[in-house]
């Protein structure tokens, strides 16, 4: 088992992203091996990021200088959960020939979608080692179950906090696979590497924001309430309709029920809005770290947000059970509910609170080097290729 890799002492990883969330993760950690002769990456970019409709990510992923060794289109139209199913399974057929090829010495995944399902299943069926970066966190719906399911494949579990980690053991994980690294997505943040200001973004957009803010809004579909998402983006732009403030609102991802929201986003928003199918790493973190309040389901107000101690409305139970700091406020699709939620994250009171108790439960703005110190003395032998469940 293992055999296939090249006698090498420079190590390679590969990586796959399929949606602007991965990109975050794995970004610092892309920039670390760049500065680095021991090691190389191979990039694996897939989904999302090769969709004009989406923004065509990718070329962004190429203007940050680095380079995409593979481009895999898998994406078929429809994005119901029927396309869902059978565009992993495009990628299920190409994956296997690029770690045939590359003969990678560690797979790196991130994240609950389906890509990085695939990725480690096919890991472990070619016994090619796999690390999990976010490992072991609660979610919602089929990006639980996604993420668990990516647990059993992998090799090692870098989990993002003590809660995680604890879980990963509870379910069974030999405890020397598990690590608390943190979430290697602040590290850019904590780092002030990206501080865009406000007059940046308007000059580079061509758009003007008030002098009293504006709200930065990202909705997902949730893909096992497929039938009623029309309604949901009904009564969350309902709500957001009565605000006068500008909207920053980025266009969900490609999961079932995206076409549905996006039309809704159309049909039902009324005022100044300032509508993205995508944005690029840096403007989205300068558009997060000057926005009044962040209102949504996106994992952004959980992970990132705090570090920049903005308010976060969260709707819905996307990001159910999931660790949050002091800065979200839960609410339901409900139109009550998300306007008092927000005139709660508008308020002096809710900011003065957050400037003294909020802090980031995700991590110290060290993560990457961490995942790759892992990675680059961790050695490969039948104790890390062959899992055995502690239960």
């Amino acid at each position: 088992m293992g055999k296939h890799r090249i006698k090498t002492t420079k190590k390679k990883i590969l990586f796959i992203t399929g949606s602007r969330g991965e990109w975050g993760y794995i970004r610092p950690i892309l920039k670390l091996i760049q500065k680095r002769s021991d090691v190389e990456y191979i990039l694996v970019v897939t989904n999302m990021h090769l969709l004009p409709a989406y923004g065509n990510s990718y070329k962004e992923i190429e203007r940050d200088g680095f380079k995409i060794h593979y481009k895999v289109n898998m994406s078929l139209d429809g994005y119901n959960h029927f396309t869902m199913v059978k565009s992993l399974a495009v990628l299920m057929t190409s994956l296997p020939d690029i770690i045939e090829n590359e003969k990678p010495h560690w797979i790196l995944l991130s994240g609950d979608r389906g890509e990085q399902m695939v990725g480690a299943m096919v890991g472990g069926y070619t016994y090619t080692p796999v690390a999990h970066i976010q490992a072991g966190e609660l979610s919602g719906n089929i990006d639980g179950m996604t993420r668990h399911a990516i647990g059993k494949y992998a090799h090692i579990h870098l989990a993002a906090n003590e809660d995680a980690a604890r879980r990963l053991i509870k379910l069974g994980e030999e405890p020397f696979r598990v690590f608390n690294v943190g979430a290697p997505q602040l590290d850019e943040l904590v780092n002030e590497q990206f501080s865009s200001k406000v007059s940046e973004l308007e000059k580079r957009y061509s758009i003007q924001l008030y002098l009293n803010g504006y709200i930065l809004v990202v909705i997902h579909p949730i893909t096992d309430e497929f039938k009623n998402n029309d309604k949901q983006i009904k009564v969350v732009i309902d709500s957001l309709n009565t605000f006068d403030l500008p909207k920053i609102l980025i266009m969900p991802n490609n999961d079932a029920g995206s076409i549905v929201v996006r039309d809704g986003i159309n049909k039902y928003k009324s005022g100044k809005y300032h509508v993205f199918s995508n944005l690029g790493r840096k403007e989205y973190l300068g558009f997060l770290k000057n926005t009044k309040c962040i209102v949504g389901n996106s994992s952004s107000g959980l992970l990132e947000a705090p570090t920049y101690k903005i308010p976060a409305v969260n709707i819905g139970r996307r990001q159910y059970q999931r660790m949050r700091g002091v800065n979200v406020i839960d609410v339901e699709y409900d139109y009550d509910e998300i306007v008092n939620g927000v005139k709660k994250a508008l308020s002096k009171e809710f900011r003065e609170l957050l400037d003294i108790k909020c802090v980031n439960p995700y991590g110290d703005g060290h993560s990457a080097e961490k995942i790759l110190n892992i990675l680059l003395t961790t050695n490969i032998d039948d104790k890390v290729l062959i899992k055995y469940m502690t239960y």
